[in-house]
């Protein structure tokens, strides 16, 4: 019996697939799309049997010739076969075996397989399969019935998927190519085979076509899209296909592909994926999802219920992975908003160099003393070269810092700085030593702006989910944002409202986070503290995760020392503008012994009597405490540091407070008095050492400091509005013996008559004026 002929039996797996490749003019069944002619066997066998794509095995082989005289025809019987065991692997292109011995020493060709069936005649051989080839037949014998369904299956499929890599690597008509990728994309969907390159390989495929051919139309990019649709319901787009979903959704985002096809795709993304670092296109891809989003008419709203529906209807989302993931996203999109200004600056400074207001000394400038020193001739002609608007908006650090700025929260007699360490500096005592991101200006484009606003309102949205809430925390306590992100005032702003939501939140799991993740690292506590780099509302988030910690169990001695060390400035002031919680924390810093100077501790007695609820929860606390009684009748501290960001209010409240008849030392840098303290200063009879740097004290109020404070050794001026109107004046003062005038509008002629009539002045600055 000829075998190349026995193909009946009524059996269905026997049926080849009958799709059309290119050039192919097979009807389509009526309902079908166009060019989607479905396999009558797959159809009928796509609710039956599954079976997993071979990729190598072992079977018997055997291989008949066409015979071609009676003798041949008598040697190539069955009587006379010959069975050979061999390992074969299903390779892209060929069939191949492990050993290319007898019948297999040649690969066979899948472009040379002319048919695959199944043998089930009577008397044939049993779980036998005939591949029909030039000049022969190659006869494969399995095990089993399901094993030879494998194969046979496994066959066809590498057979067609290696026809369709060939048609569709050389396209001619695109209309035909969109046919040939709705046959494909079927054949995958109705195959029998459950494997997860079977819906992948087509896919690839498609990239490949697509990344070979960008010039295609806008419909043509629909089409395509459309067509390969059902294959993305259940696997992820391969790299080069979300490239081209990305462009997509750059060029047209108010395309109904847009919202009906990548939906799905991307909802998939987001519940299914593990990690977006082994494949981050899938990633941009999500975001130019959501960005195409953003600029449809009704914008936020649709991203809103976008993400609601990643949350879901319940209280509790039944999803993990959606919300690092969403993060994940956001956090990306974020960065890129900052990348060109971070790439456009070669020496982008650190998160404590935003701090500090100073750049590193390697490849900046070289580090300026700022001790009341004249200026030596080498170092005036070191700095010569650099230019006057550069070095006007650099603060430097230095180990020779000796400023008369005192922290409030210690007992050292002067705030020293090296330049030399490395760790990580504190907010406050940084910020009093220069401003906070005073020299940065962040300026987004038109598309980075509106890209922060939608991710940023993305990370609103997500801390509004209680159950969403703690993991969100977690994920945000490192602050994962680029320094150039917190030195940007509109992001913090904005950003404001999650810190917010976490300090509103009763559980300890969610408003912990708001501390950092290490000891001697800053956090959003201290980021949104009165002085820190996002603080834009005197203090206000400040007090409630105060507030909130302090309910919890923070209540502890060892907190209220990390708030001495690091932020009494900030409770100071405002518990001296009447905030209840700052108050509750002096008292308990007095009940606990936390501050050992006396200074610092007679500066918060006076803070707590220049409020009614103060004055009430202190005399509480001298009735527990005789001690605070004797401490404040020995008279008034001799040093004083005025909290951060103080106004002329703040130090009339507080120098009305008490006895301030012992203050030698008054440090008001970094405030926002102006001249009109001048009144208050002049009632302090003992005062010999002020600092008014970086404030916005002018000339009217120096005329009145040199009429009254004669005994005034040390003044420090360092960048003040004061001109040689008020600055003439100092020549009445003469105990002065330490003068800085540096940043000042001073000139060199005001500057040689005061060093005529100040007989004392040892040390003076006058860097960055007309005087240097």
């Amino acid at each position: 019996m000829d075998l190349t002929s026995s193909s009946g039996g009524g059996d269905p797996r026997q049926i080849e697939e009958t799709k059309p490749l290119l050039g192919g003019d097979a009807p389509a069944p009526e309902g079908t799309k166009m060019g989607a002619v479905p396999c009558r066997r797959a159809l009928l066998l796509c609710n039956g049997m599954r079976y997993k794509l071979l990729q190598e095995g072992d079977i018997q082989v055997c291989v008949i010739r066409h015979p071609r005289t009676f003798l041949s025809k008598i040697l190539t019987s069955k009587f006379l076969r010959r069975w050979e065991p061999h390992h074969l692997t299903l390779a892209d292109n060929s069939l191949a075996s492990a050993t290319p011995t007898g019948y297999m020493e040649n690969s066979v060709s899948y472009s040379a397989i002319e048919d695959v069936q199944l043998l089930s005649w009577e008397n044939a051989p049993k779980y036998c399969l005939q591949l029909t080839i030039p000049g022969g037949t190659v006869l494969l014998q399995a095990a089993n019935s399901y094993l030879r369904d494998q194969w046979f299956h496994s066959l066809q499929w590498k057979k067609k998927i290696y026809k369709y890599k060939k048609v569709l690597s050389n396209p001619s008509r695109w209309e035909v190519v969109l046919k040939e990728i709705r046959t494909l994309v079927d054949m995958a969907l109705t195959s029998p085979l459950q494997d997860d390159s079977i819906h992948q390989a087509p896919l690839e495929i498609v990239s490949k076509l697509l990344s070979e051919n960008t010039n295609l139309t806008t419909q043509e990019h629909e089409n395509i899209i459309v067509a390969i649709a059902p294959l993305l319901e259940n696997n992820h787009p391969p790299p080069d296909l979300c490239e081209f979903f990305c462009k997509h959704c750059r060029e047209r985002p108010r395309s109904m592909v847009v919202i009906e096809v990548f939906t799905p795709v991307v909802q998939r993304i987001l519940k299914h994926n593990m990690d977006f670092g082994k494949c981050p296109r899938l990633r941009l891809f999500t975001q130019e999802y959501i960005l195409a989003l953003n600029e449809l008419n009704a914008g936020m709203e649709v991203v809103k219920k976008f993400v609601q529906s990643m949350h879901g209807p319940t209280g509790h989302c039944p999803h993990p992975r959606v919300l690092p993931n969403l993060v994940a996203v956001c956090l990306a999109a974020i960065y890129s908003c900052y990348e060109e200004f971070i790439n456009s600056r070669d020496n982008s400074p650190s998160l404590k160099e935003i701090r500090n207001g100073c750049q590193q000394p390697c490849d900046r400038k070289p580090t300026l003393p700022l001790r009341l020193l004249h200026p030596s001739p080498d170092l005036v002609s070191q700095e010569a070269t650099l230019s006057e608007a550069r070095l006007k908006s650099v603060v430097v650090a230095s180990s020779e810092i000796h400023v008369e700025v005192e922290p409030a929260s210690t007992a050292k007699p002067a705030l020293t700085a090296s330049a030399g360490n490395d760790s990580e500096p504190n907010l406050i005592d940084c910020l009093m030593v220069s401003p906070a991101c005073s020299s940065m200006s962040i300026e987004l484009g038109p598309q980075a702006d509106r890209t922060l606003g939608c991710y940023v309102e993305i990370l609103k949205l997500l801390s509004d989910y209680d159950d969403w809430r703690p993991s969100l925390a977690s994920l945000l306590q490192p602050i994962p944002f680029p320094k150039e992100a917190l030195a940007h005032e509109k992001f913090t702003k904005e950003l404001k409202y999650v810190i917010q939501r976490f300090a509103e939140d009763p559980r300890q799991e969610v408003h912990s986070c708001l501390l950092s993740v290490r000891a001697g690292k800053d956090g959003w506590f201290q980021l949104y503290s009165p002085g820190g780099v996002a603080c834009d509302d005197d203090g206000e988030l400040f007090a409630s995760m105060v507030h909130i910690l302090m309910g919890s169990c923070y209540k502890t001695k060892k907190f209220l020392l990390s708030l001495a060390e690091n932020k009494l400035g900030p409770c100071m002031l405002l518990a001296l503008r009447g905030n209840q919680t700052m108050v509750e924390i002096l008292c308990l810093m007095l009940e606990y012994n936390i501050i050992d100077n006396n200074d610092t501790q007679l500066q918060i007695i006076s803070t707590l009597e220049s409020t009614g609820v103060g004055k009430r929860m202190y005399e509480q606390l001298c009735d527990r405490q005789r001690e605070l009684k004797e401490l404040q009748r020995k008279g008034g501290p001799t040093r004083l540091t005025l909290p951060s960001k103080s106004t002329d209010a703040d130090l009339a409240r507080l120098l009305s407070s008490g006895s301030f008849g012992n203050l030698e030392n008054l440090s008001l840098a970094f405030t926002n008095v102006t001249s009109a303290c001048a009144e208050h200063l002049i009632k302090l009879p003992s005062l010999k050492q002020l600092n008014l740097w970086s404030t916005q004290f002018g000339d009217a109020g120096l005329r009145l400091l040199s009429e009254h404070l004669t005994m005034l050794q040390v003044l420090n001026l360092c960048e003040t509005p004061v001109t040689d109107a008020g600055l003439l004046a100092l020549s009445s003062m003469k105990s002065l013996c330490s003068l800085n005038m540096n940043s000042t509008k001073l000139s060199a002629d005001t500057y040689e008559d005061l060093k005529a009539k100040l007989p004392n002045l040892k040390e003076v600055d006058v860097r960055y004026t007309e005087a240097w």
